[in-house]
C-alpha cells in the first residue's frame, strides 16, 4: 500500500497546518474545497453511466422480491452512517492512496466480465469496488477506515443469486415447518407434516416459498449488522449480536407457522389468509427486533463496566467543531485524478460499445414431443400456474409414460432460453424433492454407458427417495449447452464461462422418476429406469440443443 503525501497532492490553497497551531495545542479542522464536491458529483456520474445495467436490475429486485424490498433503504443508512463519522473524518487530512485506482481497474475489468457473461451480480459487486476505490483514491488509508463498515453496509443491497435465494428458502421451509409443527403439537393439537404440507385433518395449509423467513432474515441480517457496529462492546459481542439474527429469524418464523396452525385449528382457515396473515407477519419482525435489543443488554450484564444499553448503543450525532479550531482546506490526490479517469474511460467502453445480446439457439418446441416410443405410451400433463411463476420456464415437457406392463415413469425436462440473468436459474430436484415430504435416502452420480452425445458415458445423479410406504427412484441431469452436467455449482461456472465465450446461456434439466411397485426391488425400479433413459435420450436431440 502506498498513500500520497499531502505535499504530493495538487493544491488548491495553501494547506500545511502552521507551526503556531501544532505548537499552540490547537484542533485543525480539514474543509473540502467546492473542486473537491465538484469531483464528487462528477465520479456519482461516471459510476452510473459505467453499471447502470446492474443498478437498473439490483432495484428492480428491490421491487420485485419482498425479501429486498429493504434496499431501498440501505444508502440512506450508510449515508447517516458515515455523516456520523463526520467529526472523525475533519480531523483527518485526505491524503489519497493509489490503492484506490487498483481497485477502480480491478472493478472495471469485473465491469467488462459482467458484460461479456450478461450476469448482472458481478456488474453489481463491480460497482462495489469500483466506489470503494474512489472512496480510498480520496480519503487515503487512514480516513477510508474510519467508514469503512459503514461502506461495508452497502454490500448487504446487493441480492444474492436466485439460486442461492432458493436453496436457502427451500431449506428454510422444512427447518421453519417442522418447528411449527412442534409448536402445534405442544398445544396438544394432532398434526402430520408432509414435506411443507402441515395437515390438520380438516384444513392443509402449505408453508409457501413466502413462509419460509427470508423476507425476515435479510432485512433483519442487515438490522443485525448495523446494530453490531454501533453496540460499543467487545468485538465477541457484537459478532454474537450479527450472527444471532440466523437463528432469531428461524425460530420466530417457526413460531409465527405454528401460531397460524393453532388459530386455523380453532377458528378456521380465514386465520392463515389476507390481511390476519400480514399482520402476523409484521408483528413478527418486530418481536425479532425487540429480541435482538433485550439481547444486547443481556450481553451488557458481562461486561464491565456496566453500562445501559443507552450508553453502549452510540447513535449519537457529530461533535461540533471546538471553539478556536483552524480551518485548512483540503488538497485534491493524484490518485482521486487518475481513478476518475479510469472510471471515465470504462464509462465511455461501457456505454459506445455495442450491447451484446445472448444467444437463442433454435431448437424443437417440447410439443411436438413423441408420446409413442418403443412401447412406451405418454399422458402429457402441465404444471400449474403457481409452479411456472416460480420456474420461469420457457418450454417444458411433462408426462407419464407407461411401458407394455403398465408400469410408470415420469418423464420431465425443463428448459430456458437464458439463465443467470435477473431470477432465472434452473432448480434442483435434490433441493425440491424434500419440500414434497420425500426423503433423500440414497444419492450418489451413476453413469449409464452408451447413452450420452455420440454413444458415449452419461453422468446421471441417482437418488432414491421416500414418503412413508413410498418409494421412487430418480435420475437427472442438467444438460448446459452440449455438456451433461451433475453438479449445481458446475453450472454456474459454465453459465458465467459460456455467456463470455458463446454468448449462450441456454440449458435445462432432464429428469426421470420411477415409482417402486409392489414386489420390485430397488435393482428392478433401476433397470426399468435405465431401459426407459436409453429409449428417450436419443430422442432429445434438436430440443436439447449442443
Amino acid at each position: 500500500m502506498s498513500a500520497m503525501s499531502p505535499s504530493s497532492s495538487l493544491p488548491l490553497t495553501g494547506s500545511a497546518p502552521d507551526a503556531s497551531a501544532a505548537t499552540s495545542g490547537s484542533v485543525v479542522v480539514w474543509r473540502q474545497p467546492f473542486l473537491v464536491w465538484l469531483l464528487l458529483v462528477v465520479g456519482a456520474g461516471l459510476l452510473y453511466a459505467a453499471f447502470h445495467t446492474g443498478l437498473h436490475a439490483m432495484v428492480r429486485v428491490w421491487g420485485d422480491l419482498e425479501e429486498y424490498s429493504f434496499g431501498y433503504m440501505v444508502p440512506a443508512i450508510t449515508a447517516f452512517l458515515i455523516w456520523q463519522r463526520k467529526d472523525k473524518l475533519e480531523r483527518l487530512p485526505f491524503e489519497g492512496s493509489w490503492l484506490g485506482p487498483a481497485a477502480v481497474v480491478a472493478g472495471t475489468f469485473l465491469l467488462m466480465l459482467a458484460n461479456l457473461s450478461t450476469v448482472t451480480v458481478v456488474e453489481q459487486y463491480a460497482f462495489l469496488l469500483t466506489l470503494f476505490g474512489l472512496v480510498l483514491a480520496l480519503t487515503g488509508w487512514t480516513a477510508f477506515r474510519v467508514i469503512l463498515v459503514p461502506l461495508c453496509i452497502l454490500m448487504f443491497m446487493i441480492p444474492l443469486p436466485f439460486f442461492m435465494i432458493n436453496q436457502l428458502s427451500e431449506v428454510l421451509q422444512l427447518i421453519s415447518s417442522e418447528l411449527g409443527v412442534m409448536v402445534i403439537r405442544a398445544c396438544d393439537i394432532s398434526v402430520f407434516l408432509d414435506g411443507n404440507v402441515i395437515d390438520l385433518g380438516v384444513y392443509k395449509l402449505q408453508v409457501a416459498d413466502a413462509c419460509s423467513g427470508l423476507r425476515y432474515l435479510f432485512p433483519l441480517m442487515t438490522l443485525g449488522f448495523i446494530a453490531a457496529y454501533l453496540f460499543n462492546a467487545p468485538l465477541w459481542q457484537r459478532v454474537v449480536v450479527f450472527l444471532s439474527t440466523i437463528p432469531l429469524t428461524v425460530g420466530m418464523n417457526s413460531l409465527r407457522i405454528g401460531i397460524i396452525g393453532v388459530t386455523v385449528n380453532i377458528w378456521g382457515i380465514q386465520m392463515a389468509e389476507g390481511f390476519l396473515h400480514f399482520f402476523e407477519g409484521w408483528i413478527i419482525f418486530m418481536a425479532c427486533m425487540l429480541l435482538l435489543l433485550a439481547e444486547m443488554w443481556l450481553l451488557l450484564k458481562f461486561a464491565r463496566p456496566r453500562r445501559t444499553l443507552r450508553e453502549a448503543f452510540v447513535l449519537e450525532p457529530p461533535a461540533p467543531v471546538p471553539p478556536g479550531a483552524i480551518e485548512r482546506e483540503r488538497t485534491v490526490p493524484r490518485a482521486l485524478w487518475v481513478a476518475l479517469g479510469l472510471l471515465a474511460l470504462a464509462a465511455v467502453a461501457n456505454n459506445f460499445t455495442p450491447s451484446r445480446e445472448l444467444v437463442k439457439p433454435e431448437r424443437k418446441d417440447f410439443l411436438d414431443f413423441p408420446l409413442t416410443v418403443e412401447g412406451y405410451r405418454g399422458q402429457r400433463e402441465r404444471l400449474s400456474s403457481a409452479e411456472l411463476d416460480v420456474l420461469k420456464l420457457d418450454d417444458y415437457l411433462y408426462a407419464n409414460f407407461r411401458d407394455r406392463q403398465n408400469q410408470s415413469i415420469n418423464f420431465y425436462v425443463a428448459w430456458h432460453d437464458i439463465q443467470g440473468r435477473g431470477t432465472v436459474s434452473t432448480h434442483s430436484p435434490r433441493s425440491c424433492m424434500p419440500g414434497g415430504g420425500w426423503n433423500i435416502t440414497e444419492f450418489d452420480e451413476k453413469v449409464l454407458e452408451g447413452m450420452g452425445p455420440g454413444g458415449g458415458p452419461l453422468p446421471v445423479n441417482r437418488a432414491v427417495i421416500k414418503k412413508g410406504e413410498q418409494a421412487q427412484v430418480v435420475y437427472y441431469w442438467f444438460h448446459q449447452r452440449g455438456r451433461t452436467l451433475t453438479n449445481e455449482f458446475a453450472i454456474k461456472w459454465f453459465i458465467f464461462y459460456d455467456g463470455m465465450t458463446r454468448q449462450r446461456t441456454d440449458g435445462g434439466l432432464v429428469r426421470f422418476v420411477a415409482p417402486m411397485q409392489p414386489g420390485e426391488s430397488i435393482e428392478d425400479v433401476d433397470r426399468r429406469l435405465t431401459d426407459f433413459v436409453r429409449v428417450m435420450t436419443p430422442r432429445l436431440q434438436g430440443y436439447l440443443p449442443d
